[in-house]
């Protein structure tokens, strides 16, 4: 099979082509596993904290790739839930243990063997990816698949943030940053909360502009204050800088949701000018987002089908996996970036 594969950790501004196309044997689906034939598979900035190095691969090479969408190609010893040809999708998680706390209680996302789809294991750069079935999901048929890919990943991160908000209808919203997870965020806020204004905070204006065409009631640059202060705050940028400045425009006892695995170090510096009474005072609370659990994915795919949400996306043939990335390095985002395997 043809794959995008990853050979070890590098800085884009020295190597922008850090995925290398290669043909490799195709995987063969283990116990209670399912083959998939890849169609699509979104782009992520996970995929430059693993290139970079912030979280890196355990093993080289690897194949990148989280956002996976296409059809049950074979079946592992075991595996029944699905058939051949069946339509799936394959997030971030691609295992867990099973057996502890956490997974008992659903939040295999915080599972201390919790294995990413991508990094841990191969992912969906690729023709041909494996996964357990139990970490597969049946997508809904309103989607095309580089519609359905985002959903995987951007769009259930952003569920689970909008969900750790703890927003109520009518509270004031803000997004900082304004790609992939969040412009599925905005769009979902619409529907499940019609009397919440959302306000944006994007470094560029092409950012800011597709904010107010999918309804934000004020976009702004990262530094400029909203109009009035906000009860939640979802920051899904690699930035710490915006960060301080998100609690700086929260109400008090407002939560900021961090949406980010990592943040890169290049403006932590900012972290210094934190202020207690400035920014944390009055019972304000900053919260993380970690993985995704598979009740994520599941709930979060079946209310996009029921409010027929529809992301913004750019496709690219899956050798031009290095340009995607580059122009998602380079903040050149309008939605989300799929790669077409097939």
């Amino acid at each position: 099979m043809k794959a995008m594969i990853l050979q070890g950790v590098s800085r884009f501004a020295e190597n922008p082509a850090p995925l290398v196309l290669a043909e490799m044997p195709g995987p063969t689906p283990g116990e209670g596993e399912i083959l998939i034939a890849v169609s699509a598979c979104g782009v992520c900035h996970t995929e430059l904290d693993e290139i970079e190095g912030r979280t890196p691969p355990p093993a080289f090479p690897v194949i990148l790739g989280h956002q996976v969408v296409g059809r049950v190609a074979a079946l592992g010893p075991g595996a029944r839930r699905f058939r051949i040809d069946d339509r799936v999708g394959v997030g971030w998680i691609h295992s867990a243990c099973g057996i502890c706390d956490a997974c008992r209680a659903g939040n295999e996302n915080v599972c201390e063997r919790f294995r990413a789809t991508g990094r841990d294991v191969n992912g969906g750069y690729a023709e041909f990816m494996t996964v357990p079935e139990a970490f597969a999901y049946a997508i809904p048929g309103i989607f095309s698949d580089a519609e359905a890919a985002p959903l995987l990943c951007a769009g259930a991160i952003g569920y689970r943030a909008l969900r750790l908000a703890g927003l109520r209808d009518g509270q004031s919203l803000g997004l900082t940053g304004f790609g992939a997870s969040a412009h599925l965020v905005l769009q979902m806020v619409r529907h499940r909360f019609p009397r919440t204004k959302v306000f944006v905070f994007a470094r560029n204006e092409r950012e800011r502009a597709f904010a107010l065409e999918l309804g934000a009631v004020w976009a702004g640059a990262i530094e400029e204050a909203p109009p009035v202060k906000l009860h939640a705050v979802i920051d899904t940028t690699p930035a710490w800088k915006p960060v301080v400045e998100a609690l700086k425009h929260l109400s008090p006892g407002g939560r900021l949701v961090i949406n980010a695995i990592r943040k890169e170090e290049r403006d932590k510096a900012e972290l210094l000018r934190l202020d207690y009474p400035a920014h944390l005072w009055l019972e304000k609370e900053i919260k993380s987002v970690a993985n995704v659990a598979r009740r994520d994915i599941s709930e979060f795919l079946a209310l996009a089908a029921q409010i027929r949400l529809r992301p913004e996306v750019q496709e690219y043939p899956l050798t031009d996996a290095n340009r995607a990335l580059a122009e998602l390095k380079e903040g050149k985002i309008r939605g989300a970036k799929v790669l077409r395997a097939a």
